[in-house]
């Protein structure tokens, strides 16, 4: 049987038994060895098969009753996170931008503390830096523009919101990156200036302006790609 020889170990003991729930081993509605039994067939430790089974009832696979053991509760296994971002298309990575972003930056405006709008600042001037180089780097553009991205929905002091940003950025810069090379042109006049007004907005407090100005940059995106 295979063991678990990679850190990290929780990781590695909840792929093992994916494997084994998605193999057939256990039937959908039958219940698990107990940890005594997992962990020495695993080569790990009881608590490494604890925050296993933490992982995969958090994907929907496995199930804690309370005195009653752990089940299988599903045999279709959605995919992960990753998975989704790394097959979705460019229209798909701003469709979910405008979600997280237009309120991020409303809240944004409605909470942002001065370190916030120095912050702001700083990338916005960065961007502007970016643009006196003649715009030669795509990737170089799409960083500073991702990094004042994220100062504003920072900004929004809302971890959740931050936490989809930040695990969402990896595919928004290669999506971001395909789009600009498709497009050949990026950075005009009029998309630096929405960022200065999306930043201004923030600045003045004005929560509806905020978040009209985050859609309609992010939605000339979109319709870019018409």
């Amino acid at each position: 049987m295979a063991r678990v020889i990679r850190t990290p170990l929780a990781d590695q003991a909840a792929e093992l038994l994916l494997e084994r729930v998605t193999s057939g081993e256990w039937k959908l509605g039958e219940r698990l060895p107990g940890e005594t039994t997992l962990a020495p067939q695993l080569g790990v430790g009881r608590s490494t098969v604890r925050e296993a089974i933490r992982q995969l009832a958090g994907r929907g696979v496995l199930a804690s009753r309370q005195g009653s053991g752990v089940f299988v509760t599903s045999l279709d296994v959605p995919e992960g996170w990753e998975t989704v971002l790394r097959r979705a298309d460019v229209v798909a990575v701003i469709e979910a931008r405008i979600a997280i972003e237009a309120e991020a930056a409303a809240l944004a405006a409605a909470r942002r503390a001065p370190a916030d709008l120095r912050a702001m600042r700083r990338a916005l001037a960065v961007r502007a830096e970016r643009r006196a180089e003649r715009r030669a780097e795509i990737e170089g553009h799409v960083d500073a523009d991702t990094d004042l991205h994220r100062a504003i929905v920072a900004a929004a002091h809302n971890p959740v919101l931050l936490e989809l940003f930040d695990s969402f950025t990896p595919r928004l810069r290669i999506a971001m990156i395909e789009m600009l090379r498709v497009r050949r042109h990026f950075d005009s006049d009029a998309d630096h200036r929405a960022h200065v007004e999306l930043v201004d907005a923030i600045a003045d407090r004005d929560v509806a302006a905020a978040a009209t100005h985050s859609r309609a940059h992010l939605l000339s995106l979109k319709e870019g790609l018409a």
